[in-house]
């Protein structure tokens, strides 16, 4: 970040802090679609990270008097987010941990033709893509929360080494270890047993109906294909740093990025104009 943009961003936040309503709503602006991806990708479902994601904000504004400018905003809320998730208990997966042999076994044996039409007339297609997209997401949970924090910070925002390492506490050199392995580990598994990405028999379509039946997806909430998709380069942007972390070609596309919903925009914009807003300003 240059000079006059690092001057005019420390304005803003400083107009945020001394209780500028406007200048935190250009904040929040700026970071919700980041901070509502990680949460996705980290918990795996849009109910949590939507309920994540206003937790992270509400945190971020009570917190922001700390922001000394030391690092980029968007670093900084990464590192609020980060940290939030990797602690975050709330969510489905928390109660209910994957691993890539449950994960694994469950495609070599899960008994999908003995499963009903459960589409309920919605379209077998529409269905498959929901499907893919939930599947990838939800398969990241087969990684411990750390391990997942890296491989979303490097493959999906590609963030800059340096910047991971103090987002993570970690070093440099520890995180492009840790990310080329876990990208291995993921490709390889997608290669294995996934139809979509890699070689396997796993194919969506075939697997909409047992999907269905255990609860995977919901044909008449269809949270993916609902979701207003965004450039992955418009995420990319808002940042200042990037770097290649390794030369593993396989593409990661299941790692689409997505506007923040609708209604958790409307719940932030409800909290900032409600009286318990105000009393934390002035606290």
């Amino acid at each position: 970040m240059n000079k006059k943009m690092n001057e005019e961003l420390q304005a803003l936040v400083d107009k945020a802090i001394a209780g500028d309503k406007n200048a935190l709503e250009t904040l929040i602006a700026g970071v919700q679609d980041i901070v509502f991806n990680l949460s996705l990708r980290m918990l795996g479902t849009f109910a949590d990270a939507e309920d994540a994601t206003q937790d992270i904000i509400l945190k971020m504004i009570t917190h922001l008097s700390s922001f000394r400018g030391d690092s980029s905003f968007t670093t900084w809320v990464f590192h609020i987010a980060a940290n939030h998730l990797k602690n975050y208990k709330k969510h489905m997966f928390a109660r209910f941990p994957l691993s890539f042999e449950y994960y694994g076994n469950d495609i070599e044996n899960g008994k999908i033709k003995d499963v009903p039409d459960l589409t309920q007339n919605v379209e077998k297609e529409l269905l498959a893509e929901e499907l893919k997209m939930s599947c990838t997401n939800v398969m990241l949970q087969c990684l411990d929360e750390e391990s997942r924090c890296i491989f979303i910070l490097g493959t999906m925002f590609k963030i800059d080494s340096r910047i991971a390492g103090d987002i993570l506490n970690i070093t440099p050199e520890a995180y492009r270890q840790r990310l080329s392995r876990i990208r291995k580990k993921m490709a390889d598994f997608l290669e294995e047993y996934c139809g979509e990405y890699g070689r396997g028999k796993c194919k969506c379509k075939e697997r909409v109906n047992y999907a269905i039946q255990s609860h995977r997806i919901n044909p008449l909430q269809l949270d993916y294909m609902a979701a207003a998709e965004i450039p992955v380069q418009t995420m990319i942007d808002v940042k200042n740093a990037m770097e290649d972390i390794d030369d593993l070609s396989q593409d990661f596309s299941f790692c689409k990025p997505y506007q923040s919903p609708q209604r958790t925009r409307q719940l932030i914009q409800e909290f900032l104009d409600s009286t318990q807003f105000s009393i934390i300003q002035k606290s």
